[in-house]
C-alpha cells in the first residue's frame, strides 16, 4: 500500500494488485467482494456503485488514461458519529477499484478515523491472493 499526495493536497492510498496475484477476474467482482465486507461491518452501510469509466467516456472532450479498462467508485459510509457538521465533508467514503491491462489500482483517500482507517486498507489488502 502506497501514501501519497495527490495533486499536493489529498492523502491518497493505492494499492497495485497482479491480475496474478487474486482470484478476481475484473471490476465488478472486486466490487462485490467489497459489498460483502460492508454489509458485515457492524455499522457500514453502501450508498452506490458508480461507474466512472462510463461517465467519462459519455462525455464529447473526456480524457481518460488509455491503460485504464475499467474504473468504477464503491461508496459506503462508516458514519457512527456526527460530532460536528464539518464531519460531513470527509464522508461518505470511497474506494476506487481499477482494471488496467495487466493489474488492478485500488485507491482511496485517507480515513479520518485511524481505527476504521485500518478497516478500510485491510479491506483492500484483502483482495490480493483472495
Amino acid at each position: 500500500m502506497k501514501q501519497s499526495l495527490l495533486m499536493n493536497k489529498y492523502p491518497i492510498y493505492t494499492l497495485e494488485i497482479d491480475k496474478v496475484e487474486t482470484t478476481f477476474s475484473n471490476v465488478d467482482e472486486i466490487i462485490a467482494y467489497l459489498q460483502a465486507k460492508v454489509e458485515a461491518h457492524p455499522f457500514a452501510v453502501e450508498i452506490a456503485v458508480f461507474d466512472h469509466y462510463e461517465h467519462t467516456t459519455s462525455i464529447e472532450d473526456h480524457v481518460i488514461d488509455p491503460n485504464i479498462k475499467a474504473a468504477k467508485n464503491f461508496v459506503f459510509c462508516f458514519g457512527k458519529m456526527l460530532p460536528k457538521a464539518a464531519m460531513l465533508a470527509v464522508r461518505p467514503r470511497s474506494i476506487g477499484v481499477s482494471e488496467l491491462e495487466d493489474h488492478f489500482e485500488i485507491s482511496f483517500l485517507e480515513v479520518p478515523n485511524e481505527k476504521l482507517h485500518e478497516v478500510t486498507e485491510d479491506w483492500a489488502k484483502s483482495i490480493k491472493n483472495k
